[in-house]
């Protein structure tokens, strides 16, 4: 029998790095719309980095980590794979979400044996009051309160796991169901976005597209890297859009 504790060990492992190296996931997927009595659509292409950092939380025990994170991605034209500044003559608004942190404590960590692989499952369900209220952001708010579905999933190899390795290759998958971003400026109209990515764990940030990180570092070089100490609250699309364009 594997105990909380033990799990949350193994997900740092896959998802991290129990010794505080940074580690970095890249990803690439699509963006699908539907709507009622719409067909679905490929809108987006979507390409991303996270880069991560886990330490101890000392003031929970010995088995509580915070997981300090940055986490950059960009909407792609969905057939050359160009990253979008505009679409249908809108500003696209990239993902810069600076922190993406999380406090981990023990808990049962879903984990489904594959044969010589293992999957951890992590199902993360969101229902909150939304930063953009509809009364200040009629055309830009799909309501008053945030709704969305993640879903990730991390794979690792068995004998990788049996070791004593502070961090183990792995891979990913990642689908989150969504309203409308805000830049699409679709108001309260009837459906939402469906993000369907796969990535890997990378052996460095150096292994990111050079396209990539050329976009990074002439924009926010910061996200070459994660954050040295805890803050908060969290960036997400939606509060990034709020900084950008605060309620009059």
């Amino acid at each position: 029998m594997t105990t909380p504790a033990e799990l949350l060990r193994l997900l740092a492992r896959t998802r991290a790095s129990l010794d505080g190296e940074e580690v970095t996931y890249w990803w690439s997927g699509d963006v699908y719309s539907w709507a009622p009595d719409q067909p679905y659509q490929r809108l987006f292409g979507f390409e991303g980095v996270n880069v991560a950092r886990l330490v101890q939380d000392a003031g929970a025990g010995p088995d509580a980590f915070q997981l300090l994170t940055r986490e950059a991605a960009f909407y792609l034209d969905p057939l050359t794979r160009e990253i979008l500044e505009t679409w249908q003559d809108l500003p696209v608004v990239h993902v810069w979400n600076d922190p993406a942190n999380q406090k981990w404590r023990p808990f049962p960590v879903p984990m489904t044996e594959l044969g010589a692989q293992v999957c951890f499952s992590l199902e993360i369900p969101l229902a909150y009051p939304s930063p953009l209220p509809v009364a200040q952001y009629p055309v830009h708010s799909s309501g008053d309160t945030y709704r969305a579905l993640e879903l990730f999933q991390f794979f690792a190899d068995r004998a990788d796991l049996a070791g004593d390795a502070p961090s183990v290759p792995a891979t990913m998958s990642w689908t989150r169901m969504s309203p409308w971003l805000p830049w699409m400026a679709r108001g309260q109209a009837p459906g939402g976005l469906a993000f369907h990515c796969r990535g890997r764990k990378l052996g460095s940030y150096a292994e990111v597209p050079e396209r990539t990180r050329a976009y990074i570092a002439d924009r926010h070089p910061e996200f070459a890297h994660a954050p040295e100490r805890w803050s908060e609250p969290n960036e997400t699309s939606w509060t990034y859009f709020r900084k950008l364009n605060p309620p009059a």
